[in-house]
């Protein structure tokens, strides 16, 4: 369930089955707010690439691949046992 918690909506999954394990809603919570995170990311870069295309078809694989890493990252330190701690969204989903 670890892995399901940083898959983009899957993490509804480990949110909404296992209510009784802190830890596993901590990561899910995680997971939800870093798919928000990176949806906010395409909005900016899709109102940029209206600006300039060239800044658009760059940033956009750079924003997909920071945030591949950034869930596969989720993932190993999820089955370690770490949390993984994004500055900004990680306070954000202890908010909930």
């Amino acid at each position: 369930m670890n892995v399901l918690s940083y898959l983009w909506i899957l993490a509804l999954i480990p949110l909404l089955t296992q209510k009784d394990d802190a830890e596993m809603q901590w990561h899910a919570k995680n997971g939800l707010m870093i798919t928000a995170a990176e949806f906010v990311a395409y909005v900016v870069v899709f109102i940029l690439s209206f600006i300039t295309a060239f800044l658009g078809c760059f940033l956009n694989p750079v924003v997909f691949l920071g945030f591949v890493i950034l869930r596969i990252i989720g993932i190993v330190k999820a089955n370690k046992g770490e949390r993984l701690v994004v500055p900004g969204v990680s306070q954000f989903a202890d908010s909930f």
